[in-house]
């Protein structure tokens, strides 16, 4: 019988060391990444969060580690409407762990690809997950309704040059792109590349 720690998925992490589990199209896709973060840990693995953010950067005080990178802290102060990694560094500091959260700036591949080179430098991460909370980030563009691809294409290209032991695409949340006027049918679809 196959489980969490013997499917595929975790079969090709078993030689990562440090995983980068990483929100794809920006709000809270990183919050779909956290039972992958938790079971990952439980293997031995170290493993950072970031996010292609929403939130205004430039309204947030946590550390700037290169532009359109900031890593966010539980006490980093940002928005009070909408800022949604300064809450998950706060929940992990309500669990009593001090989980750090990188926000990557919404913004071109150029930026954003040498962003996540300077967080590798910073991190010595071996491992990209771009994390999808939605299936928008497998389509090819000839569907019916797209969702909102332009974030997570930018992150699959920014991440393609690192170099890096692994790369993966994990969308945790088919049918939520539902009201972006996604059919989620073209994803079962047996002649679709993905």
């Amino acid at each position: 019988m196959m489980d969490l720690s013997t499917s595929p998925l975790f079969e090709r992490l078993q030689r990562a060391e440090h995983v980068l589990l990483a929100g794809a199209g920006g709000g809270f896709d990183v919050y779909s990444a956290l039972p992958l973060y938790f079971r990952l840990r439980a293997m031995g693995k170290q493993v950072s969060l970031a996010n292609l953010s929403f939130t205004v950067l430039d309204r947030v005080d946590g550390r700037v580690l290169a532009p359109g990178l900031v890593e966010v802290r539980a006490d980093t102060q940002g928005p009070e409407h909408y800022f949604p990694e300064g809450v998950l560094a706060r929940w992990f500091q309500a669990r009593g762990e001090s989980v750090p959260v990188y926000c990557f700036d919404k913004t071109g591949v150029g930026p954003l690809h040498a962003a996540y080179v300077a967080l590798q430098a910073e991190l010595g991460f071996d491992t990209v997950v771009l994390v999808d909370a939605g299936t928008d980030i497998l389509t090819r563009g000839d569907e019916a309704g797209l969702g909102t691809p332009e974030e997570d294409i930018a992150s699959l290209t920014a991440v393609d040059a690192p170099s890096l032991r692994d790369k993966l695409i994990l969308c945790l949340g088919f049918g939520a792109d539902a009201f972006h006027g996604i059919c989620h049918a073209h994803f079962l679809e047996g002649g679709h590349p993905h």
